[in-house]
């Protein structure tokens, strides 16, 4: 049945242009603004601490924001969705993004900035959810394709703002600076404001009946074989799972319960926080650590943290290719928390040798970002598991991403160094090494349960 399903997919592919141009490039805008809200800030903070104080504990809140944000609005944008339709509740999020970054560019004091980035990541944390969904209701038959366009995207949108966020701030200032990115939000809004008023938005859907058949069915058959699979199948479903219970299929509670007694959901929950701390603490500090450490200029750091993000994009999309055809779960574990300690080494021994290569290695650390999205996919035998093991994946996940960009910055203020807030983050790589391990059996958590418990 699934095999059939998948071929009615392939036999009704229709090209990406035809009757659905406006949800390609409203795609492309969001999934731009989802990153480009979370890397326009740091690189600029000196600037904006030059009109007004911003003291360590409003970066570490507005670098904890994220998180939180992900973690609340993941759970709340599922019920507004079914109330009020996913075009309706996307346009709000854009629109938040989008005034959030307006109101940033206007702040006044270290309050009202916080404010702002509160409602630019209300928005964020929202549209991360939707943005699934949404390739999924368009784009039924290029979900591969259109799944990389979209991780790729974003992966684009990580190391462009912080590459051009210092010489723009030199010349304009820094209102301009971060104003910019509201713009492009804005603009995020038009085509699907269009398609609301021209009650397009339900065609594409109905001409390749997909939800809930093709993507759940043929995901339900690979997901026992994981070498069956191809990379591109694998890394749009883990995509869109590992934004959390999306759509109409929420998380069965009696298998999410489950899941709190299983070692493989929490060393994919431990590798998932690790590297969502290791963004955010770099989002938020690390302009600031190369000013400090390595001595480089504000426009050389905002630089150093469009390098980090830069790293990103190769492994978006090779990672996937590694984990699900060749199993290489471990081995790319390890290279990410062996790259990443080998950088942090650089920073402390070293900070004014080698700068970039020691941001370069560093930057290969969040690789353990696509690892834990692709195991929310092959960990789980049936889409309803997988859903579960996201929404845990992501809870425990974020909860623990949220401490560290505070605690980092209260770590400098007591200490006035980076030597032990460096050495916290070689303390969180080496601490997910046993999650790590754990993650890279090759077994569902269906298997798990089944040799602990008995029958799932």
């Amino acid at each position: 049945m699934g095999g059939g399903v998948a071929d009615l997919v392939t036999s009704g592919a229709q090209p990406l242009w035809r009757g659905r141009a406006l949800a390609l490039i409203g795609i492309v805008l969001v999934a731009f603004s989802l990153r480009s809200a979370v890397a326009s800030l740091s690189p600029v903070i000196d600037h904006v601490a030059e009109d007004f104080p911003v003291s360590s504990v409003v970066v570490g809140l507005i670098g904890a924001a994220p998180p939180v944000c992900f973690a609340v609005f993941g759970l709340l944008t599922p019920l507004f969705e079914r109330r009020f339709g996913l075009e309706r509740v996307a346009v709000v999020a854009i629109a938040l993004i989008a005034a959030g970054l307006l109101l940033r560019s206007l702040a006044v004091d270290s309050t009202s900035l916080l404010a702002a980035t509160a409602v630019v990541f209300a928005g964020v944390g929202s549209g991360n959810v939707l943005l699934p969904p949404l390739v999924k209701k368009y784009f039924p038959d290029r979900l591969g394709l259109m799944m990389t366009v979209y991780s790729t995207t974003m992966a684009v949108s990580t190391f462009v703002p912080p590459l051009v966020a210092v010489p723009i701030a030199d010349t304009a200032g820094w209102r301009v600076s971060l104003g910019l990115w509201g713009v492009f939000a804005a603009i995020a809004l038009v085509p699907w404001v269009t398609m609301l008023l021209a009650h397009r938005t339900a065609g594409p859907a109905a001409r390749v009946p997909v939800s809930g058949s093709a993507a759940d069915s043929t995901s339900t058959d690979a997901e026992t074989d994981a070498d069956a699979e191809t990379d591109a199948d694998a890394d749009s479903r883990a995509a869109s799972l590992a934004t959390g219970p999306i759509g109409t299929a929420p998380a069965n509670p009696r298998v999410f319960g489950r899941l709190w007694r299983l070692p493989l959901a929490w060393s994919i929950a431990l590798v998932f926080g690790a590297s969502s701390t290791v963004a955010y603490v770099s989002f938020s500090w690390l302009p600031t650590i190369m000013i400090d450490v390595g001595g480089v200029s504000p426009s050389n750091a905002g630089l150093l943290l469009s390098l980090f993000g830069l790293m990103g994009l190769p492994c978006s999309l090779i990672v996937p290719i590694l984990i699900v055809r060749f199993q290489a779960t471990r081995p790319v574990f390890f290279f990410a928390i062996t790259s990443g300690l080998i950088g942090l080494a650089g920073f402390l021994f070293f900070p004014t040798v080698g700068l970039p290569l020691w941001v370069v290695l560093f930057g290969l650390a969040p690789a353990l970002f696509p690892v834990a999205l692709v195991l929310l996919s092959i960990r789980a035998r049936t889409p309803e598991s997988a859903v579960a093991l996201s929404g845990f994946v992501q809870s425990i996940g974020y909860a623990v991403a949220a401490v560290f960009p505070l605690l980092i910055g209260l770590l400098h203020d007591v200490t006035d160094s980076w030597v032990i807030p460096l050495w916290v983050l070689v303390g969180v790589l080496i601490a997910v090494i046993p999650a790590g391990w754990v993650a890279g059996r090759r077994r569902t958590i269906e298997e798990d349960w089944e040799r602990r418990y008995g029958r799932w």
